[in-house]
Parts: structure tokens; C-alpha cells; sequence
């Protein structure tokens, strides 16, 4: 008999595949499945230096804006010795510029017996009488009656102008305009106002406040500075002058000369640039960054001129230069001359002009400073026909480091020249005064003839003792008079 028994089902096995699994070897790392990491952003990096960049430039400017400003006493009380030593052997000469505009304060030196011939230095942009100093002091012991003047914007002339303007001044300028009129007319002046008239005097705020005074660098260009270099002369009484450029001073003083050839006697250029730039490289003066570190660091200013302008410039000599420039918004007044000069300034067509054809020129060149720049004087020199040339073993700021080959080269041409006839101006009496001395001599032609001739010289000299304290001027500083 036959037995039916009932298996379980059970449940699939799974198909096994045909390729065998290879169990990992215990020294076999097991790899980690990894996730691709994002590229990174290429702005990132520029984000972050151009945020760097900004707030260090802020911070140079707000460390300047914050910096007391020193008034002018104070200012040149902080001046080192030699610097003041220097201004108290100087002059003030005011100018006027332009009828509108306040006169400017121009410095002077002078040295030399008075009698010779009258000599005139003008320096470049960035320098000062200052560093024509061993040059005025060899000129004078020379025999050479020499004058050295502070160009505006440089040294110890005025280098700021003061300006009323009109129009507002932006809501937190408005608000600066409204807190200055309360601290000079004090907290309760509009409220004694309106007990007074019974109204609030918005008139009075508002004109008071849309005209403001701003301080501005003086900025001028070649037009301007010519009428500087005449008043200067005409004040001085120097004409004729033998002219001495050096650097950019050409750019500035050229058309005054070709406007005023009777005026000039001979032409000195001393490392002049054809095209009217100086030494100094002003691109670093107007970066405010860039010049906040280099004015600031006496190290850094030395190293720029050592390589643009002079290779043999001492620390103290450097130094000063640098309080100069850095002083009383020196710098911006130089950045904003610079930028007024004719770049395009022809010197073949200038030397070539019919007003100076017969006025005697010599160029002194750097012998030294590089061959480029030697090539450049000679440029310099073929195209002025009447022009010698002379290499002196300085550098592009010769006065410098080569100050009595400077002059002796200077004086050996002014001595080579005939003796300059002066302009002597018939001293003005004015017409009241005329008047009398006729009337006197017309009634006595004996007794009163002397007696008026006697009271013309006393007229005459109060006239020049008037003149002699009517030409100076009180000190830029308020420290007395400066001669």
C-alpha cells in the first residue's frame, strides 16, 4: 500500500549569479563611495582682495581726514632748523594772479651783490628754493646777484587758496553747516530770534549756509605762473634776467619768455625735459594710498629719489624735501599743477620762434644718469641752433649733488655775455605835488626855486622810505617781518 506524504513549499532561492564574489583581502582597503566636491567660484579670490584693497584705502583716508591740521604758526614752528634757518633769510612777494582772487604769497631768496648780474632760479614741480641752496650760495661768492623763488603750490609759498562757494553741500554737510552756525552764534541765537521778530529766521541759516568757505590747492598752470615770474621780477626790480629752468620749470616759464624776450637776457635749462615732465613721478603723489605710504615713510620717499631724481641726495636733504611736499597740502597742489602742464610743449618750435633767436641759451645735461637720458640732451640742445651744451656728472636733480659745478658753469656763461643794460623807471610824483613845486618856482625863481627843489628831495625821500616798508609784507606765519 502505498504511502502520500505532503512537503512544506519553500521559498525560492535566489539566483545566484555566475560570476563567483571575491571576498576582500584583509590588507585590501575598502574604498568609501566619495561625492565630487564643488569647483571652486574664480570671483571668490577677487571678492575678497578688491573688499582688502577698499578698506585699506579707506583707512589711509580717514587716518589722513582725521589728522589734526596744524595751522601755519605751528606748522613751521615743527619745521627742522635748517628749513627755518632758510626761510628767515628769504622774502615774501605778493602777486596777483587773477582779479578775483585774494593775493598769493610768494617765497624769495636772494644773494649776491646787487650791482651784478641779476639771476633767476625756478625750480621743477616737487622742489623748493630750498635745494637750490648750495647753488645760490656759490653764485653769490661768485659775484652773481642771484634770486631763487618758491613757485605756488611748493616750498614756502602758498600752496591753498581760500574760496567762498554756493550750493549745498549734500544732507550731512548740511547738517556740519547747521551745527557750525549753532557753535558760532550759540544754541538759543534762533530763539532769541523769534522772540525778537516773531519769526524764525530760515533766511538768515539758509544764506549763511549755502555760501560756505572751502580751502582748495592752488592749481596753475603755465599762464598763471608767467604772470608770477613778471610780478616777481617787476616787484624786485631784476629785468633784465639771466633765466635759469630747471626740470619741469620749463614747461612753466617758456611762454613768459617768449612773451617777454626784452625782459630776459639769457636762458639756462637744466635737465629740462623736452616734453615738459619732471623727475619726480607724479602718478605717485596722486594715488592717495600710494602717497599716504610714500610721504609718510621717509625710507620709502629717499629709495623713490634716489631712483628717479638723485642718486646722491643725503637723509637730511631728503627728509626735507619730503616735510616740504607732505606740508600744507603740498601735494595735491603739486598733482594739480602737473595735470595744467602742456605735455605737448614743442622745444624746436619755441627755440625757433622770432622773439628768441637772439637770446644766448645754454642746456647742462646729466653726463651720468643713463644713456637715454643723455640722448635726450642732445635732443634737447639740436633743437635750440643758439644753445651750448654742457654734461655735468650729477644726476636729473644736479643742485643736489654737483651744486658748484652748477655754478661755475653758470656764471662762466653769464660773464661771457655783455654786461646787461638795467631798465631805470623815472620815480613818479604825483600831480598835488607837481603842482606845488611849479607854483613855488614860478614865484621866486631864486629863493623859491630851492626851497621846492628842497622839498622835492624830501619828498622824494619819504617816498622811498614809504616804499622801502610798503614792500614788505608780514610774515606768512605771523612770526614778524621776514627782512
Amino acid at each position: 500500500m502505498a504511502i502520500i506524504t505532503e512537503e512544506e513549499d519553500q521559498p525560492p532561492s535566489p539566483k545566484q549569479s555566475h560570476s563567483k564574489i571575491r571576498p576582500p583581502k584583509a590588507d585590501e582597503p575598502i574604498s568609501q563611495p566619495t561625492s565630487k566636491s564643488p569647483s571652486p567660484n574664480p570671483f571668490t579670490f577677487w571678492f575678497y582682495f578688491t573688499l582688502l584693497v577698499a578698506l585699506i584705502t579707506f583707512l589711509f583716508l580717514s587716518l589722513s581726514y582725521l589728522a589734526p591740521h596744524q595751522d601755519p604758526k605751528s606748522w613751521f614752528l615743527s619745521l627742522p632748523n635748517n628749513l627755518r634757518q632758510h626761510y628767515s633769510k628769504g622774502r615774501i612777494v605778493k602777486v596777483q594772479t587773477s582779479p578775483n582772487q585774494a593775493p598769493i604769497e610768494v617765497f624769495t631768496i636772494e644773494h649776491g651783490p646787487v650791482v651784478s648780474e641779476n639771476v633767476v632760479l625756478v625750480h621743477g614741480l616737487g622742489l623748493s628754493s630750498y635745494s637750490f641752496r648750495d647753488v645760490i650760495r656759490g653764485l653769490g661768492s661768485k659775484g652773481v646777484h642771484v634770486v631763487a623763488i618758491d613757485l605756488p603750490g611748493n616750498g614756502f609759498s602758498d600752496k591753498s587758496v581760500e574760496e567762498v562757494v554756493e550750493g549745498g553741500n549734500g544732507v550731512l554737510g548740511g547738517l556740519l553747516d547747521v551745527y557750525d552756525e549753532i557753535q558760532e552764534k550759540g544754541l538759543f541765537w534762533a530763539f532769541d530770534k523769534v522772540i525778537e521778530t516773531g519769526q524764525i529766521p530760515y533766511e538768515e541759516i539758509g544764506n549763511r549756509i549755502s555760501k560756505r568757505k572751502v580751502v582748495r590747492p592752488i592749481e596753475l598752470g603755465p599762464e598763471e605762473i608767467g604772470r608770477v615770474l613778471g610780478q616777481v621780477v617787476e616787484t624786485m626790480g631784476l629785468a633784465p634776467v639771466h633765466l635759469v629752468l630747471h626740470d619741469s620749470g620749463l614747461g612753466f616759464g617758456a611762454n613768459w619768455i617768449l612773451e617777454n624776450p626784452g625782459l630776459v637776457r639769457s636762458v639756462t635749462l637744466i635737465d629740462t625735459d623736452s616734453r615738459g615732465f619732471g623727475a619726480l613721478p607724479l602718478w605717485v603723489l596722486e594715488i592717495s594710498v600710494v602717497s599716504e605710504v610714500v610721504l609718510g615713510v621717509s625710507f620709502l620717499y629717499r629709495r623713490l629719489i634716489n631712483l628717479c631724481c638723485s642718486r646722491g641726495i643725503g637723509v637730511l636733504d631728503a627728509e626735507t624735501h619730503r616735510v616740504l611736499l607732505r606740508g600744507r597740502d603740498g601735494r595735491r597742489a603739486v598733482v594739480g599743477m602737473g595735470k595744467k602742464m602742456n605735455h605737448s610743449f614743442d622745444i624746436a618750435e619755441w627755440g625757433g620762434s622770432d622773439g628768441l633767436k637772439d637770446t644766448p641759451m645754454q642746456v647742462l645735461w646729466s653726463g651720468g644718469w643713463s644713456k637715454e637720458w643723455s640722448e635726450e640732451g642732445r635732443r634737447v640742445a639740436d633743437a635750440l641752433p643758439q644753445a651750448a651744451l654742457v654734461m655735468h656728472s650729477g644726476g636729473r636733480w644736479p643742485q643736489e649733488d654737483t651744486a658748484d659745478e652748477l655754478a661755475e658753469s653758470i656764471v662762466q656763461f653769464v660773464f661771457s655775455l655783455p654786461n646787461s643794460v638795467r631798465k631805470v623807471e623815472e620815480e613818479f610824483i604825483p600831480e598835488h605835488i607837481q603842482k606845488m613845486l611849479d607854483e613855488a618856482k614860478s614865484s621866486d625863481h631864486h629863493h623859491h626855486h630851492h626851497h621846492g627843489h628842497d622839498g622835492h628831495d624830501h619828498h622824494h625821500d619819504s617816498h622811498a622810505h614809504a616804499h622801502a616798508h610798503g614792500a614788505g609784507y608780514m610774515d606768512a606765519y605771523g612770526l614778524g617781518h621776514a627782512w
